[in-house]
């Protein structure tokens, strides 16, 4: 059920890439497809009824949750935050070029 809901939102997030002409709302899309992602690769490492990776002495490993999916998605995190700030500073630039956000008239522009 899950699997599905991050389909879903990675759906939507398409539709405003791909359906959308104005490119703060491309830029909300990419952000959304990106979390769906994000969400899905924590998906994987989910065990139900899981455990924690922390080892005592006396504890045996069963049933432990996979930690590096989680890492992996920190990272992620961090890197998806810059490129959204850079593609945000650009979107500023062009606005303040051509006075518009539409990227059909900024196509027309051409200057």
């Amino acid at each position: 059920m899950t699997y599905f809901l991050c389909m879903i939102i990675f759906a939507i997030g398409l539709y405003a890439v791909v359906a959308k002409r104005n490119m703060i709302k491309i830029i909300i899309g990419i952000m959304v497809m990106e979390y769906a992602l994000n969400m899905l690769f924590v998906l994987f490492g989910y065990r139900q009824g899981g455990r924690s990776p922390i080892l005592e002495k006396a504890q045996t490993i069963t049933n432990i949750v996979d930690p590096l999916p989680q890492a992996l998605i920190l990272t992620a995190i961090v890197i998806g935050l810059a490129t959204t700030a850079l593609m945000v500073a650009l979107a500023v630039r062009i606005y303040e070029k051509y006075g518009t956000f539409d990227i059909t008239k900024i196509r027309k522009l051409r200057g």
